[in-house]
């Protein structure tokens, strides 16, 4: 349906599981490369949160940064770039903290989410719609998660999996938290 240097729609011709057929919009990004979504760490306990501007909400949102991915390159090359663009930064230590598929209703992507250690950071890239930077307490972030001052998908996310993963708050227990093979049933618990 339409393609840019950024997203491409596409219309599929589908069977629906009723058995009708119709057709289904999804979205996947051009470059065909995993976008990434940064979570900068200081020493202190503290997280970096960006004040960005986004067109499609009209609003300024605080938020981890994050970036889409560039044709043939990782996450992890992505992660950097985008540290280094928004806040003019590089991680002394790149921690991956999985995969998010931010939508999968709509978007046929994922992001790879990553907590940095960092230890300042530089000049911001006003010209990408950055007004400011926050460092709080990872605590103080996650209130912010709680009482709707943060509302991006993408850094709710990152802030839960360094959580899990024990980077805040002490460590957690080693436990495989994988869940088994989907094998069609539905378990009660």
């Amino acid at each position: 349906m339409y393609a840019d240097r950024f997203v491409t729609l596409l219309r599929d011709a589908v069977r629906f599981p009723g058995g009708a057929l119709g057709l289904y919009v999804r979205m996947m990004s051009t470059a065909a490369s995993p976008g990434a979504v940064i979570l900068p760490l200081l020493e202190d306990d503290s997280v970096v949160l960006v004040e960005h501007y986004r067109h499609a909400t009209r609003a300024w949102h605080w938020e981890a940064p994050r970036g889409m991915g560039a044709a043939g390159a990782t996450g992890a090359e992505s992660a950097a770039r985008e540290l280094a663009e928004e806040l003019g930064t590089e991680a002394t230590e790149l921690l991956p903290l999985g995969s998010l598929h931010p939508d999968t209703g709509l978007i046929g992507d994922h992001v790879e989410l990553y907590a940095a250690r960092i230890r300042r950071t530089g000049a911001l890239d006003t010209a990408e719609g950055i007004r400011r930077t926050l460092t709080v307490h990872w605590a103080a972030a996650e209130e912010m998660v709680a009482s709707g001052i943060i509302t991006c998908a993408f850094t709710v996310a990152v802030l839960t999996r360094a959580r899990l993963a024990g980077l805040f708050g002490g460590g957690r227990e080693k436990r495989d938290s994988r869940p088994e093979k989907d094998s069609g049933r539905t378990e009660k618990h």
